[in-house]
């Protein structure tokens, strides 16, 4: 039996709650259990009731700095690339050893360092696994990586399981990995069907938590959009938007955080930007989207492709105008296709423990 575990994560927003979920079910299990990352997330992981180890040689990073464009996108890449990270690993480990380490699927830096050092490591993959092995291995984050000198897919390769916290009837080629690939299913609270007010819908807008250019503005044109509507509009702005930057309308509360379990209870359906925790939050509770990628560089607009492919929403773009998403939110509320295919798939995404299944997975020998 595993008795020990390091968890290793980086500061990006939706890839960290469903990491502290299955190690929270890893010390609940009995294993003594620590992450290390950046040093903003440590408020957050020690809320969890989970010891946490800032990095010391990774580069300086914070996901709510300003950044946009070909700036962002570098910015990410050089956290992925980082080499700090697992230097700091193997310090960690050589100080307090661990029956298992467990690297969020993006820090090939950290994957490269442990390989050098011939330590075993499994893989966290925090979203699609169809977009994130492609994204590492291809496109411009691959070439990056590969021009930097490293070989992504031999480092997934080497790995010795992969736990995918993704709903596998979600994500394309689910079932046709590697026996050590392991599809555990979404990570989220509790989650139940959703009862929706039939007097007056309830909609949840929730963008993304991390700095997005134009992400203010495009929470006011939702506002203005559903303002015409017989809704009633609740936005959660997250911590890189200041909500008083809006324009409430008369059918709005606007909030900095809420629970998003409590609001989709009952809620008819959710405005997103296609991030992976929200978008499968939403389905867990059956509810249909209209997805507006705000980041093209990852996961979202992939996502927002199979949302629309399955028949459970919408998808608009970032510059979509006020009565383009009116219209959206419209056709959500009058054909209810959208709602009864996502309450089909929200009833398989309770069905599952995967936090418990993951931490089977990584305790096991």
């Amino acid at each position: 039996m595993v008795s020990s575990v390091v968890f290793v994560t980086w500061d990006g927003g939706g890839n960290v709650p469903p990491m502290i979920a299955v190690a929270r079910e890893v010390q609940r299990q009995g294993a003594a259990v620590r992450i290390l990352g950046h040093p903003r997330q440590r408020a957050q992981i020690e809320a969890a009731g989970l010891a946490f180890e800032s990095f010391a040689h990774a580069r300086e990073w914070s996901s709510l700095t300003p950044r946009s464009g070909l700036r962002a996108d570098l910015g990410y890449a050089a956290v992925f690339a980082d080499r700090g990270i697992g230097r700091d690993v193997l310090i960690s480990v050589q100080r307090a050893p661990a029956d298992r380490i467990v690297v969020d699927g993006l820090l090939i830096g950290c994957l490269a360092e442990l390989a050098e050092a011939d330590v075993p490591y499994s893989i966290f993959v925090h979203t699609l696994r169809s977009v994130m092995v492609p994204a590492v291995r291809r496109g411009p984050l691959g070439l990056i990586l590969r021009t930097a000198g490293f070989r992504p897919g031999l480092l997934y390769e080497r790995a010795e399981s992969e736990v995918v916290v993704a709903e596998p009837s979600f994500d394309p080629g689910a079932g046709d990995t590697a026996p050590r690939v392991h599809h555990v299913g979404a990570v989220l609270p509790v989650a139940a069907a959703a009862h929706p007010d039939p007097r007056t819908p309830v909609v949840l807008v929730s963008l993304s938590t991390t700095h997005v250019a134009g992400q203010r503005e495009l929470l006011q044109r939702i506002l203005d959009a559903l303002a015409a509507l017989d809704v009633h509009t609740v936005v959660t702005t997250g911590p890189s938007i200041d909500r008083r930057q809006l324009r409430p309308a008369a059918n709005s509360t606007i909030h900095q955080a809420l629970a998003h379990p409590d609001v989709m209870a009952t809620a008819s359906f959710v405005i997103g930007h296609g991030g992976h925790g929200t978008t499968m939050l939403a389905l867990a509770h059956g509810l249909p989207l209209v997805v507006i990628p705000t980041n093209p560089s990852f996961d979202q607009p992939r996502i927002a492709e199979l949302v629309v492919d399955r028949g459970l929403g919408l998808r608009l773009s970032k510059r979509a105008s006020v009565g383009d998403i009116r219209v959206a939110a419209s056709d959500l509320l009058s054909d209810p296709h959208y709602a009864d295919a996502a309450g089909r798939l929200g009833s398989t995404m309770r069905a599952r423990d995967a936090a418990a299944d993951a931490a089977e997975i990584l305790l096991a020998r």
